[in-house]
């Protein structure tokens, strides 16, 4: 089964789907072997891994590109790409829907903030009037080649514009082709009830459980009872890995070895079985 019938597999079974943010080929790995169904390639998780920088609009198309293929290559897990706004007005959109699904997205999340975007939980984002939005999404819909790569709609006017314009945006962009929706910061969980009961029957819904963000609830069995059907954790392993990252770099710093770090370790030994080592190299053989 390839990565888009794996996940139309995922929207129609029953239940919650979490998906890990993921940023390159081992976090890629790690959500795979952990029996995660899909994976969230997070724009967020890319500048911040791999280039060092905030999410604010700084990550290019191509960048992003790269990083699917890399990915693609190793596994055919589902992949959820972050597209920001398209990376530009509709004619990039249909540019970036052709090179990010011959890379191997599997579904994209566009956005209607004002490029350069910012982290939606951050302040000071602006929104395209939704009228541009609703272009963006019909472009996506002509550009794909395959009706199984998936468009996710998200809006963040509810932060901009307040919860009647994010409301009526969203009926705007399930109507103009979208096929999954995403009301990004929700204030409250009388909001996401009402979220839920709009269009939790229509449309499988989104919601965002990053890690210092604004959620009114923290964990997935809230969100699949208010009637959504995919729960993001765009950067929890690097929220995870950061601290314990600085933790033992200044062990070494202080002590100059690892052995008597207290915390275990992996050895290259395990990190070579992860990455499929002995399977690789017995392929190799075949050849000689």
């Amino acid at each position: 089964m390839d990565h888009k019938q794996r996940l139309r597999q995922a929207l129609n079974a029953p239940g919650i789907i979490k998906a890990p943010g993921v940023f390159d080929g081992l976090s890629t790995r790690l959500v795979e072997n952990a029996n995660f169904d899909v994976a969230f390639v997070s724009g967020a998780g890319i500048a911040f891994s791999r280039y060092g920088i905030p999410d604010i609009g700084l990550v290019s198309m191509s960048e992003v590109a790269s990083t699917i293929s890399a990915m693609r290559e190793i596994s055919q897990l589902p992949l959820l790409v972050d597209i920001d706004t398209g990376f530009g007005n509709a004619i990039n959109t249909i540019r970036t829907v052709k090179v990010l699904e011959r890379a191997g997205a599997t579904a994209m999340q566009m956005e209607d903030q004002l490029m350069p975007k910012r982290c939606g939980h951050m302040k000071g984002k602006q929104v395209v009037p939704a009228k541009e939005m609703v272009g963006k999404i019909k472009a996506f819909v002509d550009a794909r080649a395959s009706e199984d790569t998936l468009l996710i709609a998200r809006t963040d006017a509810l932060g901009v514009n307040g919860f009647d314009d994010a409301l009526e945006r969203a009926r705007q962009y399930v109507d103009a082709g979208a096929d999954l929706l995403f009301i990004e910061a929700p204030k409250t969980i009388e909001q996401m009830q009402i979220i839920g009961k709009e269009f939790g029957d229509k449309i499988p819904l989104v919601h965002n459980l990053v890690e210092g963000g604004n959620s009114p609830v923290s964990n997935s069995a809230d969100t699949q009872d208010l009637n959504y059907k995919l729960a993001l954790y765009p950067v929890a392993l690097l929220h995870g890995f950061i601290p314990k990252a600085q933790d033992l770099l200044n062990h070494i710093q202080q002590t100059g070895d690892t052995s008597s770090y207290q915390q275990p370790l992996w050895n290259l030994n395990q990190i070579n079985s992860l990455l499929n080592a002995e399977q690789m190299l017995a392929e190799a053989d075949q050849y000689k």
